[in-house]
């Protein structure tokens, strides 16, 4: 390990994952944190922790990413998660209306119970199936219902593919950049890229937490 990662981070930073089953969110944060797609995985249960650390500014940034299953017997556990967090990231399949309309139910819960501080990506993944020959393309999510849906609601948002990495660096890099250093060491600028120097996983497989059972599996 670097002197970069040893380091104490500068900031850690928060991050709940949200969205319904299948969409895609594990398999996003296990291309993040270990740049590793599988594309067949068990769902998650409960909830998945990982952590990232990077740099900005040449400064030490821990990513501690909550990865919440999908399933609707699980979304009253949700809440637990995305407390006290400071980025949240919706993701929905574009080939799939539904889960786009229930990451749309997840934005309004985050703004009525996460408070107005809270940094919201929304994420359109599995990108790489519009270009499939083959592919049903009627059946994508409708690109101007989401863009007018972004800017009302104040997100930010990204296309992107978990099975290639399209966009799944500038995912963390662009949210991480909305999060302010703290008010003792402010931040330098907006500018800088994120660059990974290690990264961490925690396997939470026989590991509960207030009573839930937590796995790292993912629905591709």
């Amino acid at each position: 390990m670097n002197t970069s990662t040893a380091a104490i981070p500068k900031l850690t930073i928060k991050v709940v994952f949200l969205g319904e089953s299948a969409v895609g969110k594990s398999s996003i944060v296990l291309r993040f944190v270990s740049d590793d797609f599988t594309e067949s995985r068990e769902p998650t249960i409960g909830a998945a922790f990982l952590t990232k650390r990077t740099t900005r500014d040449g400064n030490t940034i821990k990513f501690e990413i909550w990865d919440t299953a999908g399933q609707e017997r699980f979304a009253p556990l949700a809440p637990m998660y995305y407390r006290n967090a400071q980025a949240a990231v919706v993701v929905f399949d574009i080939t799939n209306e539904h889960s786009f309309h229930k990451a749309e139910d997840w934005v309004k819960e985050l703004h009525e119970k996460a408070g107005n501080d809270i940094v919201i990506a929304l994420v359109a993944n599995k990108m790489d199936l519009l270009n499939v020959q083959g592919t049903i393309l009627d059946e994508a999510v409708n690109e101007e219902e989401v863009d007018s849906f972004c800017q009302r609601e104040g997100l930010l948002y990204f296309k992107a593919s978990a099975k290639t990495g399209e966009n799944i660096h500038e995912i963390f890099q662009t949210v991480g950049e909305k999060i302010p250093y703290s008010k003792q060491s402010p931040r330098r600028g907006s500018d800088h890229d994120l660059t990974i120097t290690d990264d961490q996983r925690i396997d939470l497989q026989s590991t509960t937490v207030e009573g839930t059972k937590e796995t790292g599996g993912c629905n591709c």
